[in-house]
């Protein structure tokens, strides 16, 4: 065509080559995989954080606060709290096993003693009960546990007496895995003290050995009132 810069075929002119240019494409896919984890784990921390922020603000209130006249607590408080481990060996007194996540739900108030439950055990498990029974319509939110340490059957009389006015949960744990959760005070055994279980399974109160019925009483009523807004009762 006139005027045409383009060389005819055959005039013998040497083609120039094509050039290229090549651009990093992004990496689209492994930028929003990245993204999605780190969303994915603020949203797990932040359901957690919603879910432990009542727990902790009630015993913040309980335990640090103190309203004035309130008085100190009578039992003693772990902290932090200990998680229930979730190998702990628990089984029912015919063998079966008992997952520990089954303890989560309720708080617990807890007897460790041997089958053949001595004095000590017997004056606990009758507190244990008497405590549960004047809680009043506050009763329902806390279960009775006896955690028995060795093999030994319980004594008959013993479990015909505890059958009586709602029995315990009673479960075997050897005594030796028990107590890497629950522990003593010093210079003290596991069947000389009560420990209070939270629903979150985790152990945060230990009772003064030969504890105080009134004063432990309070101890309970005032926790049931801190949580009274996260704590529903029954499992």
């Amino acid at each position: 065509m006139s005027g045409s810069e383009s060389s005819a075929p055959g005039s013998g002119a040497t083609p120039e080559p094509l050039a290229f240019t090549v651009h990093s494409l992004p990496a689209t896919g492994l930028d929003e995989t990245a993204r999605r984890t780190a969303a994915g784990r603020l949203k797990m921390f932040l359901v957690l954080a919603v879910c432990a922020a009542p727990v902790i603000a009630s015993y913040f209130t309980y335990f640090v606060l103190r309203p004035q006249g309130r008085g100190s607590n009578y039992g003693e408080l772990i902290t932090p709290p200990q998680k229930v481990p979730a190998d702990l060996p628990l089984v029912t007194l015919t063998g079966e096993p008992v997952a520990p996540r089954s303890l989560a739900g309720q708080w617990l108030l807890v007897v460790v003693a041997d089958a053949a439950c001595d004095a000590t055990c017997e004056r606990h498990l009758y507190l244990q009960r008497q405590l549960r029974e004047t809680l009043g319509r506050d009763r329902e939110r806390i279960d009775k546990v006896w955690l028995v340490t060795d093999d030994a059957p319980p004594r008959p009389e013993v479990m015909q007496a505890i059958a009586q006015g709602g029995a315990p949960t009673v479960l075997r744990v050897p005594r030796a895995a028990l107590e890497h959760w629950l522990t003593p005070a010093a210079g003290h055994t596991l069947a000389q003290h009560l420990y209070l279980v939270d629903p979150m399974a985790q152990w945060m109160l230990r009772t003064p050995a030969d504890p105080d019925p009134q004063q432990l009483k309070r101890d309970i009523e005032r926790l049931l009132r801190a949580s009274a807004s996260w704590d529903n009762p029954g499992r």
